[in-house]
């Protein structure tokens, strides 16, 4: 028993180094941004997808492009446009010719999505119809075409990037495209000397070089292995009461009834249970911490809360939301 154990933390170790490697690679590009590489990371381990959001300018492409660099994975980019169709993500039938016999027969054409990392570029610059084109490869890892399904190799992650709503030319994600996120990552500016450090080191000629240092294999025998983690029984009743705190209703928190139109439902707690699993054993440990969970709390929610039009109007957030609810609910008591 105890040399499987002692096996167990030398493979957990071993992975663990490998993904510390992936982040030192990534950062040779990406200056600051820790949150937000260390989220990216959580949602690789935790088999999920992630939307990126920020202004432009902000290097949300180049850090996608940078970490499927490190990684020895097949990787595609889609650019959304107002005018792609979903025949572009997800293929089309075409006519061949048997030279032997004559005869005719349709062939599938497989789009870009028959790739293990998809950068969907400025997911939000598309109409509704082909985002929903994501729907089915996001939750069910497959694709049907004409009647026929066709599976998707694993792992298989799409990262899609976004410019904020408000800005012309977008539309807004479908709710149900929205809750199929693992994680909704938020990129802010960079801080005074990160942005020197940007200025300096990209607008010479010195390039950096990107070793790939991690496998598909190796992803996912880390995913299996975040299932392993340890999450005691107080923390999945601190999360359920978290995940139900965010529901308006008669029972609800005074808070959360006059800002919030809809609640999380219970994906959002799988969602904070797995990705609190997945940076425990990043930061190499074996068992779920309060912390973990407070981590990732914000990404996990801020997708999956629905604010009413008051707080629209009064500047509210779904961030708030979440922060309130954690400084009010308490893993001791579980109580608001």
């Amino acid at each position: 028993m105890n040399h499987e154990v002692s096996t167990t933390e030398k493979t957990i170790d071993a992975l663990t180094q490998r993904l510390n490697a992936l982040k030192d690679e990534i950062k040779k590009v990406i200056v600051g941004q820790d949150n937000a590489v260390e989220q990216l990371l959580i949602t690789f381990l935790s088999g999920g997808h992630a939307l990126l959001e920020g202004v432009p300018g902000l290097a949300k492409t180049l850090m996608i492009r940078t970490l499927s660099e490190a990684i020895d994975l097949s990787f595609k980019r889609i650019q959304f446009t107002p005018d792609l169709m979903p025949s572009d993500i997800i293929g089309t039938e075409i006519l061949e010719e048997d030279h032997t016999t004559g005869k005719r027969f349709f062939k599938f054409n497989k789009g870009p999505i028959f790739s293990n990392i998809i950068l969907a570029d400025e997911i939000n610059r598309t109409s509704p119809k082909t985002q929903s084109a994501l729907l089915e490869a996001m939750q069910e890892f497959e694709v049907t075409y004409a009647g026929t399904t066709y599976p998707l190799e694993k792992p298989f992650f799409i990262l899609a990037t976004q410019n904020p709503i408000e800005q012309a030319g977008t539309f807004p994600l479908p709710e149900a495209q929205l809750d199929r996120f693992l994680l909704y990552i938020k990129i802010g500016y960079p801080t005074a000397e990160d942005e020197k450090q940007i200025l300096a080191g990209t607008t010479g000629n010195k390039k950096p070089q990107i070793h790939k240092v991690i496998d598909g294999q190796s992803i996912v025998e880390a995913q299996r292995y975040v299932r392993e983690v340890h999450v005691s029984d107080d923390l999945v009743a601190y999360i359920s009461k978290l995940i139900r705190s965010t529901r308006p209703g008669k029972d609800a928190n005074a808070y959360v009834t006059e800002w919030v139109r809809w609640g999380a439902g219970p994906r959002g707690g799988q969602a904070m249970i797995l990705t609190a699993k997945a940076r425990a054993l990043l930061h190499g440990k074996l068992a779920v911490t309060e912390e973990d969970i407070r981590e990732v709390a914000l990404p996990v929610l801020r997708h999956r809360i629905l604010l009413n039009f008051k707080a629209e109007a009064e500047g509210i957030q779904p961030d708030d939301v979440t922060s309130y609810l954690l400084q009010h609910i308490k893993l001791s008591s579980n109580r608001v």
